[in-house]
């Protein structure tokens, strides 16, 4: 599974079907992607959000959860997001980055 290039968000959503929560197709495909395409580099300093590296085509994408309040934070959003940015967020040098990949 890959990401189109000019893919630059997935937003999954929970959607609540027979008294029971599931998760949508970009749900399902944002955990996909982190557990078997993309590249781990790093954990956020609350260890909730990640950053990634999808290596076809270097790009960083960040894993956030945009509903904190809900249940494990709510459903995942996928985006891309710049170098300067991971470099910011993740505490990376310039030299560093994109080198880099933790086991998930």
């Amino acid at each position: 599974m890959n990401i189109r290039p000019d893919e630059t968000e997935i937003v999954g959503s929970w959607i609540f079907n027979d008294n029971r929560m599931s998760a949508d197709s970009a749900e399902a495909r944002i955990e996909e992607l982190t557990g078997s395409h993309l590249q781990k580099l790093a954990n956020d300093s609350t260890g909730w959000e990640a950053l990634y590296r999808d290596p076809n085509d270097g790009r960083l994408w960040e894993l956030t959860f945009s509903h904190g309040p809900m249940q494990g934070g709510g459903p995942k959003k996928l985006w891309n997001i710049t170098n300067e940015i991971a470099r910011q967020k993740y505490g990376f040098q310039n030299d560093d980055l994109g080198t880099r990949i933790i086991n998930a």
